[in-house]
């Protein structure tokens, strides 16, 4: 698949590098589990769709649908999603999946791991570039205790079936893809 998408990679490229000043990817830490009990930080790369140091001023803090700090070549890449397609070789180097619970960042697993009740249990396995949540409009700025029951049920009814059908859904679904 990478082999495949690479072909886009100097066109959005040039795009972003068009839109504004900056870097063409963005790393960011994440945590995902690669092994039962061993809970992993890895940089997630992925297209830059923000301003250049979009955080510098606030932290972290999630996206919201009028994002300031999204550029406009970075609605487009959101929207259709084309932001994430970095990501495989995240999954070509072991640390994602293509299908499971999106990976969050350590500092804002800090708060939910309290506040959300078996949040802590989504790292049960690797995250995914997609996954159940996301295909059901739990996406950006949305309810974070919905997310974690939609990434258990993904946990807990896992089949092959699920992650055929959870891919198929990703090319149509683009509910808050902000």
């Amino acid at each position: 698949g990478l082999t495949l998408l690479v072909i886009f990679f100097p066109i959005l490229a040039l795009a972003i590098k068009l839109s504004s000043p900056g870097p063409v990817f963005f790393k960011q830490t994440r945590v995902g589990e690669l092994q039962p009990g061993d809970v992993v930080i890895f940089e997630m790369i992925k297209f830059r769709s923000m301003v250049n140091d979009a955080e510098k001023e606030t932290g972290p803090v999630l996206s919201s649908a009028d994002d300031p700090r999204v550029t406009k070549v970075g609605h487009f890449l959101r929207r259709t999603r084309l932001d994430e397609l970095p990501q495989f070789w995240n999954v070509l180097k072991g640390e994602m999946s293509l299908v499971g619970p999106r990976p969050e960042r350590p500092e804002l697993i800090e708060n939910f791991k309290d506040e959300i009740p078996h949040y802590n249990a989504r790292h049960a396995s690797k995250p995914g570039i997609t996954g159940w949540a996301q295909v059901n409009g739990l996406r950006g700025n949305t309810s974070l205790t919905e997310r974690v029951r939609y990434d258990l049920f993904y946990l807990e009814n896992w089949s092959l079936w699920l992650d055929i059908q959870i891919m198929l859904l990703t090319f149509f679904k683009r509910d808050n893809a902000y």
